[in-house]
């Protein structure tokens, strides 16, 4: 027989923070052995707490869960930890794995998904629902596809394509660089074939998407 699960919460939503204990005492192999209201009171207590999963909130009060986790595994970091949100955000999402958080859902997430994410990090994986999962690879193939193509001009050209975005015209590109307006034609029409594209807007959105 499997060794219990030992998980904490931490949800400054008392309805919310009941309703995941509930569930967790219910799965049969998992037990809660603590409960917090904010990122504060769970590291003051996190010394002497003997958890595998804490179950984390993102927004709360004082100190939130990003920040919460980070200093947690610099204090533990054995301890995993799978963070719960309402917000489909790609930022929040980087933000909570860069700090070390293993797995990513949202609130709405069913009961038994939720349990089986909880089973899934203590056997090693980083569970994320699927509406998580495509945001991550959506903000990783716009970045993928950014770096190529600034990878693809010259140091002097992304100078004259910086200026382009800026909405200064040739002339004054030129001046910044110290280059000639015709020199700074040639590097404008080089740029515009390395990016297959037609014009100055097309070529600032290929490489600055979100522009």
């Amino acid at each position: 027989m499997a060794a219990t699960i030992r998980t904490a919460i931490v949800e400054d939503d008392d309805e919310l923070r009941e309703l995941i204990r509930r569930r967790i005492e219910r799965s049969g192999d998992m037990q809660v052995v603590r409960v917090f209201e904010s990122g504060d009171d769970f590291l003051a207590k996190l010394d002497k707490l003997d958890v595998h999963v804490v179950l984390m909130d993102i927004n709360m009060e004082g100190r939130n869960g990003i920040e919460t986790v980070r200093e947690a595994k610099r204090m533990k970091p054995e301890v995993q930890y799978l963070m719960l949100t309402i917000f489909e955000n790609p930022t929040y999402i980087f933000e909570a794995l860069c700090a070390g958080a293993t797995g990513y859902l949202l609130k709405s997430t069913p009961a038994d998904e939720l349990l089986d994410a909880v089973r899934d990090i203590r056997k090693g994986g980083s569970p994320m629902n699927s509406a998580i999962a495509r945001l991550v690879v959506n903000s990783f193939q716009k970045e993928t596809q950014q770096r190529i193509n600034d990878e693809k001009l010259s140091d002097r050209e992304k100078q004259v394509l910086d200026g382009l975005a800026a909405g200064l015209q040739y002339k004054e590109i030129g001046a910044k660089l110290d280059l000639s307006t015709e020199t700074i034609r040639v590097h404008v029409r080089r740029i515009y074939s390395k990016l297959q594209v037609g014009g100055r807007m097309e070529a600032i959105r290929k490489v600055y998407p979100g522009r």
